[in-house]
């Protein structure tokens, strides 16, 4: 691989996020996006679904009644970052998500998940409520209609204005960002690891 090419490296992290949406061992499955929220910034890991390397969009599911969607519907400013010891390399990506709930795109989203995916957004009262018992939030998959869960459903499309691709290596780190302006048009340039 030529880190000196920045053309080779927009490849390469294209390859690496595409990696990300099957390849369950991929450090670019789980991505951690952060959110501002009430003037704080919260972040969290997110199993990355889908990527569309042309129209710059990530895909993930989430449950509709979580503090993250709120917070995007609020400011959809968002940030993503990802880093693979492996291959020494981080890519960050700061951009716009959009939530998607009860339409085309999540149904279609929602067809498309395994039924163990599907368990998690029949959960009483949804994510990050408080509890005093955690073991009546329990149950076995056996339990639920999961369809009644997409009720609770939703996407998140993050779409991205800026990419940033970051390499570790002995010899000299490299480090590159590129930029896309709202007519899609790109600019690259070098930044000092």
């Amino acid at each position: 691989m030529n880190y000196d090419n920045k053309a080779k490296i927009m490849q390469r992290a294209f390859e690496l996020i595409r990696d990300g949406i099957k390849n369950r061992s991929s450090m670019f499955h789980t991505l951690t996006m952060s959110t501002l929220h009430n003037k704080e910034i919260y972040s969290r890991v997110m199993v990355l679904r889908d990527f569309n390397a042309s129209k710059r969009f990530l895909r993930f599911h989430s449950d509709y009644r979580s503090q993250k969607v709120q917070a995007i519907k609020d400011n959809p400013i968002t940030s993503l970052i990802g880093y693979d010891p492996g291959s020494k390399t981080q890519i960050r990506m700061v951009g716009i998500s959009k939530v998607n709930y009860k339409n085309k795109q999540s149904k279609k989203a929602w067809e498309e998940s395994q039924a163990i995916s599907k368990k998690c957004y029949s959960v009483k009262d949804g994510s990050s409520h408080s509890t005093d018992n955690p073991e009546s939030y329990d149950f076995h998959i056996k339990d639920v209609n999961l369809e009644d869960g997409y009720k609770n459903f939703s996407t998140i499309v993050f779409t991205f204005s800026s990419l940033e691709f970051l390499y570790l290596q002995r010899s000299g780190h490299r480090r590159c960002k590129f930029e896309w302006n709202k007519r899609g048009g790109v600019k690259s340039y070098w930044l000092i690891p």
